[in-house]
């Protein structure tokens, strides 16, 4: 689903926002900073008022290692010895499943979302919102 900018939607389940809250004024890091915790609940309305371009979604560990492997043994598997081949072959083996996931999920895209109550969701995962 590919949401657009001026497009009505709603929270497609309920969110619990918590962390450190600050004034819009105030830098993260603002002495004024207290604890807070929000709730919204699934189907509140909003607009979108800015979808961001999609992003690589941050790897992990075990799907950089699988990266790093698997273009050693695509570079220079012809030249390892036989053993060292079947290890390096077994290692990334293991590690096809995290690749596969990740590829799975694809890119991220963001939104912007001013919400009916005047709230407003930014950097927001685009699939937390249905079209209304």
């Amino acid at each position: 689903m590919t949401l657009q900018e001026g497009q009505r939607v709603t929270l497609a389940e309920d969110l619990r926002l918590a962390g450190t809250v600050v004034t819009a004024k105030s830098s993260p890091a603002g002495e004024d900073a207290v604890a807070g915790s929000l709730s919204l609940a699934s189907g509140t309305g909003g607009i979108v008022e800015r979808v961001d371009a999609p992003r690589e979604r941050e790897q992990s560990h075990e799907v950089r290692e699988y990266v790093r492997l698997k273009a050693l043994m695509d570079d220079f598997g012809h030249q390892m010895p036989p053993a060292s081949r079947r290890q390096l072959e077994e290692q990334v083996a293991s590690l096809e499943a995290e690749w596969a996931a990740h590829r799975e999920h694809g890119p991220r895209v963001t939104v912007r979302v001013r919400l009916d109550n005047g709230f407003v969701l930014d950097d927001s995962h685009a699939d937390l919102f249905t079209p209304a």
